[in-house]
């Protein structure tokens, strides 16, 4: 039996400390049900959310693209991904992001899980979909250059990470979930 949550820590304080274009940093000052007193910096950002999307052009295959991640300087591997506009929903929004990164829309995409970053500093979530029933369609982006997409296969996730450009963690996550959930259909197994 798991020991009971303790009450959640009074906020006594919350600034914002510092705002960029995609960023701000909140800084709040916590009251725990101990009465030990810190403080906490977080990440903020939009409140609208963000969409990760499995594209599957097959039942084997999925796509992914390589882009310029800044924070390492580097091209790396990863799923298409971007965050919801003002009133979006999250299929609009996975079905918009597809097109813009990949060249495909998605005749039926569905919700996989919510994934979170880093929850102690972040308060971002992004939503997993699953998108199938691929069609050709594009449209214009806000990336700086074109996307390189690829197609890789989904069971051969090992191979995937063993590379050095694939290893953004909520793309690893969104594959397995994603593959499991595939297996699991196919075996008549939908636990989901």
């Amino acid at each position: 039996m798991s020991a009971p949550y303790p009450q959640k820590p009074q906020i006594l304080s919350r600034q914002e400390v510092a705002r960029s274009r995609l960023f701000n940093v909140e800084q709040l000052e916590l009251r725990f049900s101990n009465g030990e007193e810190r403080i906490f910096e977080r990440l903020t950002g939009s409140d609208h959310g963000a969409v990760m999307i499995v594209a599957m052009p097959d039942p084997e295959h999925v796509l992914l693209i390589r882009e310029y991640a800044a924070g390492f300087e580097d091209y790396v591997l990863t799923l298409p991904k971007g965050l919801v506009d003002p009133g979006e929903d999250i299929i609009g929004a996975a079905n918009r992001e597809l097109m813009e990164e990949c060249g495909f829309g998605a005749s039926s995409i569905e919700p996989l899980a919510e994934l979170s970053l880093a929850p102690n500093y972040m308060r971002h979530r992004m939503q997993v979909m699953l998108a199938t029933d691929l069609y050709p369609k594009r449209l214009p982006g806000d990336e700086p250059e074109p996307l390189i997409v690829e197609t890789h296969a989904i069971d051969e996730l090992p191979a995937l990470l063993a590379r050095d450009d694939f290893h953004e963690a909520r793309a690893i996550a969104a594959l397995y979930i994603a593959r499991d959930l595939l297996r699991e259909r196919r075996e008549g197994l939908d636990l989901w």
